[in-house]
């Protein structure tokens, strides 16, 4: 009777490890593959993304589908740095600031995200300033299979106007957010 009471226990010891491990490997393919958590350091989303926020990126979007314009990506920029932007220009457009104002292949486009900032900012100059991607990048429009970036906080933003960032290969995007998880008071499940 003893021998039964320990077998049991023993097989029930090997479900619970088969069940632990199996609860592991799933975590790890969502985490590989689908979804991960990543930190925002910095200010440059400001005030979408707040130094410090935890967003939740979906890594299998963009794989099946094109990233779309004003989406918020992640960005693999090195083995050490990921950068969170704005998607502002597609392959083929032709990218113009002019009074802080986002004209899009001679359209203008409005940033609703930005007009937080463009007020508090009024009597202090606008929060973009004036450029064309021939100014900056020396190209009329984006290149094919590259993105132009903007962080929302424009003025302290290091993003595709800066010619060691510039455009931004599709290979470089590790995936889109709209969910910030952490901390709780700044928890949103659908910021962009």
């Amino acid at each position: 009777m003893e021998e039964n009471v320990q077998g049991k226990q023993k097989n029930e010891l090997v479900e619970w490890i088969k069940a632990i491990a199996f609860a592991l490997l799933v975590a790890f393919v969502i985490k590989q593959f689908l979804f991960t958590p990543v930190l925002v350091k910095g200010a440059s989303m400001m005030p979408t993304l707040e130094d410090q926020d935890r967003v939740i990126i979906n890594k299998i979007g963009p794989k099946f589908k094109s990233v779309d314009r004003f989406d918020i990506v992640v960005v693999k920029m090195n083995e050490e740095e990921n950068y969170i932007k704005r998607i502002i220009g597609l392959p083929g457009d032709k990218i113009e600031y002019k009074d802080d104002q986002l004209y899009i292949n001679g359209e203008k486009y409005s940033e609703p995200y930005l007009d937080q900032y463009k007020k508090e900012l009024k009597d202090s100059g606008s929060l973009t300033y004036d450029f064309t991607l021939e100014q900056i990048l020396g190209e009329n429009t984006v290149p094919e299979g590259d993105y132009f970036v903007l962080g929302d906080n424009r003025r302290v933003s290091k993003d595709s106007r800066v010619p060691e960032v510039g455009f931004i290969s599709k290979e470089k995007i590790m995936g889109t957010t709209s969910i910030i998880c952490w901390p709780i008071e700044h928890i949103d499940l659908s910021f962009n």
